[in-house]
């Protein structure tokens, strides 16, 4: 797995804001890098991945890790 190259905290907000953070952010980074969003709102787990196939974005995964749920996503485009 691709280590990311930012990572958004977004724990403590609600949906949609973690998708919102995403979706601002990602058209400013180069093609290829990836993002791990910090998002501890349950729907952030099915939220991100549907984003990412409506927008063409590669979902990469889910890490549980000692900062609680991240997903990673690649700017595809």
């Amino acid at each position: 797995m691709t280590a990311p190259a930012e990572i958004l905290d977004c724990r403590g907000q609600r949906c949609p804001l973690p998708v919102i953070a995403a979706a601002r952010r990602l058209p400013e980074l180069p093609v290829g890098t990836v993002v791990r969003v910090l998002a501890d709102d349950p729907a952030a787990a099915v939220d991100l991945p549907a984003w990412c196939r409506m927008r063409g974005q590669e979902f990469l995964g889910t890490i549980t890790g000692p900062d609680g749920p991240a997903f990673d996503i690649r700017r595809r485009h």
